[in-house]
């Protein structure tokens, strides 16, 4: 298992995590995610992608805010994970956040884990 951490940007209270066993992988942002946040988030999952890992999922349990570039990056993540026949599952975060899936009807065409 290997664990990749990123760095925090100065000034902002963000940080993002990645997990890895062989073909499953975990990624872990932590704080707010936003325009200026999400290319960590999107980088790891691009890693992930090159790398070949067959499950991604992306845990947003310590998420505080997030914006619509978080969703459309998720968004975006579910397709290219599709077109590479792989697995991309979200683990629900706080109220906050899941009540961003919930008004813009996403939660209907993502997949989400307890």
């Amino acid at each position: 298992m290997t664990m990749t951490p990123s760095s925090v940007e100065p000034g902002r209270r963000f940080s993002c995590r990645r997990v890895q066993d062989r073909d499953r992988a975990r990624v872990v942002p932590h704080g707010e995610l936003d325009l200026d946040t999400i290319g960590v988030v999107e980088q790891h999952l691009h890693d992930l992608r090159q790398a070949g890992v067959r499950e991604i999922v992306l845990d947003l349990r310590k998420l505080t805010f997030m914006d619509s570039s978080g969703l459309h990056a998720i968004f975006k993540a579910a397709r290219l994970a599709k077109q590479d026949g792989a697995s991309f599952v979200l683990i629900p975060g706080p109220r906050a956040i899941q009540r961003l899936f919930e008004l813009t009807s996403a939660r209907d065409h993502l997949t989400f884990r307890d």
